[in-house]
């Protein structure tokens, strides 16, 4: 196959270098067809939740070709710890994977040499899914591949916001990923759960300045529309919103509440 610039995997590398702002549609219902909806919607790119969502990897892997052949990028979040799914999901045709409780420069080492191809990684070959939608020969595949496979790495405790800086500047850590709830119980030190307070917003924002300083981009989980509409006024350019199971019971309250009123 001759060489030609991929489209639909490195689409998300691509936007996010030019400053675009990325909406994602969050999924963790384990049936795959739902993450191929919710791609043929406005959505700009298509996140698998492994961690919280009951969906397990072989569902993961099943959904991705789903969402490219809506024109979407994939991205996952893996289980904490579990980065020998990194390269997996990577071989499957994600764009991007989300290493959640990133809280040592141990942690992001190991993500990012499970992210990148040598020299700057150790992942190892045996793509299928991303070499096949890339439109690249197996070379051409390896020498992109650590420009638009991309990784989050996730910023939700008081440990990973000591060490932020060491975080964004290692080499194969492409971008940060904010994770509201779990910070907000970190900043209380575990008293509560309030992914709005002030606290969180300050951190938040001290996280986009740092990450910005540091030329990378910051996304985030946004649990209403709301909330997106603030991140990304905060200055998040990839936001994810709200989730599958959470659009399935808003448009049944909606629904409802027409019929009955």
């Amino acid at each position: 196959m001759a060489s030609a610039r991929p489209t639909v995997l490195s689409s998300l590398a691509d936007r996010l270098a030019k400053g675009d702002t990325i909406l994602s549609a969050w999924c963790g219902i384990a049936d795959p067809s739902v993450a191929g909806i919710l791609a043929h919607e406005g959505f700009d790119a298509v996140t698998l939740d492994m961690q919280h969502g009951p969906i397990t990897l072989n569902e993961v892997i099943r959904a991705i070709p789903l969402i490219n052949a809506a024109g979407k990028p994939a991205m996952a979040r893996i289980p904490v710890g579990e980065f020998q799914n990194v390269s997996k999901l990577f071989d499957a045709g994600v764009s991007g994977v989300i290493a959640p409780m990133i809280n040592t420069m141990d942690d992001a080492r190991t993500f990012a040499a499970y992210s990148k191809y040598p020299p700057l990684g150790e992942r190892s070959w045996g793509s299928y899914g991303g070499l096949a939608a890339s439109g690249l020969d197996q070379n051409a595949y390896l020498k992109e591949a650590n420009r638009f496979s991309l990784s989050f790495a996730m910023i939700e405790t008081r440990e990973a916001m000591a060490i932020l800086d060491d975080i964004l500047a290692l080499d194969g850590i492409d971008a940060v990923f904010v994770g509201p709830s779990d910070l907000s119980i970190a900043l209380s030190g575990g008293k509560q759960v309030d992914a709005l307070s002030k606290e969180v917003d300050e951190a938040i924002r001290h996280i986009v300045a740092r990450a910005s300083a540091a030329k990378k981009p910051v996304a985030i989980y946004a649990q209403s529309a709301e909330r997106a509409k603030a991140f990304v006024e905060m200055g998040a350019k990839f936001v994810a919103v709200m989730g599958d199971a959470v659009f399935l019971r808003v448009a049944a309250q909606s629904a409802l509440k027409v019929i009955r009123t």
